[in-house]
């Protein structure tokens, strides 16, 4: 199944965007998943038709197409406890204003809102983010933490997610959740309860990314098939586990890239994904939208991790049979 292949341009929001373009291009990819952050996406200007107009003929002059954006940043901001000095550092002084907390959360929701505004004027129908979550935490469940406290949680999450995706209703687009620690769904039973809260309403659903299954013990292909009607959009990040008997999945406070960790995130087709079964899977469910690759390695250099990965994974873009095994193998009797 030919599917696009794009560069997610989250890890390149320290350069200008008609950079990133232009490189990406010149790598062989498709298009951009487009983040809202540094000069590449602004949701505030998404009424503003000239600064549309701008970002849509870079695209068209390096040959590129946007299927989706995201706002990852900013929609962490939106149901996270505590909101603190983190938070300061990634959603930006307009939505951190004096710093106080509902202030912040209420903040970062409008820009949700605003981001599905935007996706709809570059004529974009999904959303890549996080939700963020006021129970994350509470992960460890030590000390003791009740059940009505984490049924809060989840509550918390609809009574905030709810009026967004109202907007990305009005505006016929999907948020796809990057299922991820710190999320109110980073891992199988987190996503079946978060669908739960919201009644499984069609306007949220899944970005499936793989790498952070790998290292929770996870498997990326199953929850392809288990979650099929909710997989609206797929990041490719490969993991590499480095299993010592000294290492967690915890990370030990160490810092990315630290081998001591247990685990890395590498170039894709470095690691221990199952590419192969995970794209038959994709295949499967009928899954024909971008392959969007999000390049984080903190051992190789960039320039040459994103063009390499790229090349990784398109080896993958095959196109399933048109016939099944029995039906084929009745033609021959």
């Amino acid at each position: 199944m030919s599917r696009p292949y794009t560069l997610f341009t989250g890890q390149w929001a320290d350069l200008p965007f008609e950079e990133v373009a232009r490189r990406a291009s010149g790598w062989g990819y498709d298009g951009l998943e487009i983040a809202v952050s540094g000069d590449h996406l602004d949701a505030h200007r998404w009424n503003d038709e000239a600064y549309i107009a701008g970002k849509l003929e870079i695209l068209q002059r390096y040959n590129l197409k946007v299927w989706a954006i995201s706002n990852h940043l900013k929609g962490q901001a939106v149901c996270d406890d505590p909101i603190d000095f983190r938070h300061q550092n990634i959603v930006g002084p307009r939505v951190w204003g004096d710093g106080d907390p509902e202030g912040v959360r209420g903040r970062a929701a409008e820009e949700m809102k605003l981001t599905a505004r935007l996706a709809q004027k570059l004529g974009v129908k999904t959303v890549v983010g996080f939700t963020g979550s006021s129970i994350w935490q509470y992960v460890a469940m030590f000390p003791p933490v009740s059940q009505a406290v984490i049924d809060a949680g989840y509550q918390d999450f609809a009574d905030r997610w709810n009026p967004i995706l109202d907007v990305f209703d009005e505006c016929g687009v999907r948020f796809a959740h990057e299922v991820h620690p710190s999320e109110i769904a980073y891992d199988y039973w987190t996503t079946v309860r978060t669908l739960e809260a919201i009644g499984h309403r069609p306007a949220f659903g899944l970005n499936w990314d793989p790498s952070h299954f790998m290292w929770q013990g996870m498997d990326p292909v199953s929850f392809i098939w288990d979650f099929k009607d909710r997989i609206y959009h797929v990041d490719c990040k490969d993991t590499k586990l480095r299993l010592t008997g000294r290492n967690t999945v915890l990370g030990s406070h160490l810092p990315w890239g630290d081998p001591r960790r247990g685990w890395d995130f590498v170039s894709a087709g470095r690691g221990d994904v199952p590419w192969e079964s995970s794209f038959r899977a994709l295949n499967a469910i009928g899954y024909d939208g971008p392959i969007s690759i999000e390049w984080e390695d903190a051992g190789m250099d960039r320039l040459e991790g994103a063009p390499e990965s790229l090349a990784a994974l398109k080896k993958f873009n095959f196109t399933p049979a048109s016939a099944s095994f029995d039906a084929a193998f009745s033609n021959q009797e």
